[in-house]
């Protein structure tokens, strides 16, 4: 599977007793997923972030929120550098987890979540859904058949989800396990090979095209667009030396906004340049 396809946001809620109590999966990695949606038609994965976040009266979290623009870790789920963490996303007193996979959901499985219904495009939140489950699965090594179970499984006599959100868009459960083994199964397209260009043709290309044209670009204030061309020109470089590396950072920008830029909302601050600095070491080990 395509293991790039999207892009995981990790952004994590405060740790409380009600929500985020901070303990991680007494199995260490996930032992099985449930797959629930909101309840709450409209409701963005940053609309549950938020609530979530401030959350005090009531007893009730999940690790993963996925709509149509983003898969957001609220919780460490173990796909990243984090440990994956204990949420309450299954009610306790139900023993179907237990007599399945001999543990409690909230002890030692993944609660993903489906944000469905309003503005929120289904067909693209779907799709997001599929990938991250079937992510999940290739990394720890689970059969969706088996490993990937719905709330209302779980607790059948209180909980419709997921099969609420998925009807909505003529979607079952039986679909949904279908197409996360049919993404796992996906094969990926090699990168073909970049042409290696005489060096004296690579810095005609980036003097003469590539730098006039993204000093144009900020001169009329058109940041993307000057970022595009910088990638052109690193590509450029890339063609003409066999030893060069491309180090991506452009996601620790799109991720934490202005939070990692200078005054000047163009280059970096100080973390800034330490995220991009660890990103090059990661690249180096």
């Amino acid at each position: 599977m395509d293991s790039n396809k999207y892009q995981i946001e990790r952004r994590y809620i405060n740790k409380r007793p009600n929500v985020r109590p901070g303990i991680r999966l007494v199995t260490g990695s996930p032992a099985f997923f449930v797959a629930h949606d909101t309840g709450n038609p409209g409701a963005s994965a940053e609309n549950h972030f938020s609530y979530f976040n401030t959350q005090t009266d009531r007893t009730a979290s999940a690790q993963v929120f996925i709509d149509d623009k983003h898969i957001l870790e609220i919780i460490p789920a173990g796909t990243g550098p984090d440990s994956a963490e204990q949420a309450y996303h299954v009610i306790r007193n139900v023993t179907t987890d237990n007599a399945l996979f001999g543990y409690d959901a909230n002890a030692a499985a993944l609660g993903i979540e489906l944000c469905y219904g309003g503005r929120i495009d289904f067909a693209a939140a779907y799709a997001r859904l599929v990938w991250y489950l079937a992510m999940c699965c290739t990394k720890w090594g689970k059969t969706p058949s088996t490993h990937i179970v719905s709330h209302k499984q779980l607790d059948p006599a209180r909980k419709s989800d997921i099969d609420q959100a998925l009807a909505t868009g003529g979607k079952t459960l039986g679909d949904l396990i279908r197409d996360v083994t049919a993404e796992m199964a996906t094969q990926v397209r090699p990168v073909p090979a970049v042409a290696k260009l005489p060096a004296d043709v690579c810095d005609h290309v980036i003097i003469s095209y590539i730098q006039p044209a993204r000093h144009g670009a900020l001169q009329q204030g058109l940041r993307e667009e000057a970022g595009h061309f910088e990638r052109l020109a690193a590509n450029a470089v890339l063609s003409k030396d066999p030893h060069a590396v491309l180090v991506p950072v452009l996601d620790l920008f799109q991720l934490h906004g202005s939070g990692y830029l200078s005054s000047d909302h163009f280059h970096p601050n100080h973390e800034g340049y330490e995220r991009i600095s660890d990103r090059i070491i990661q690249s180096l080990s």
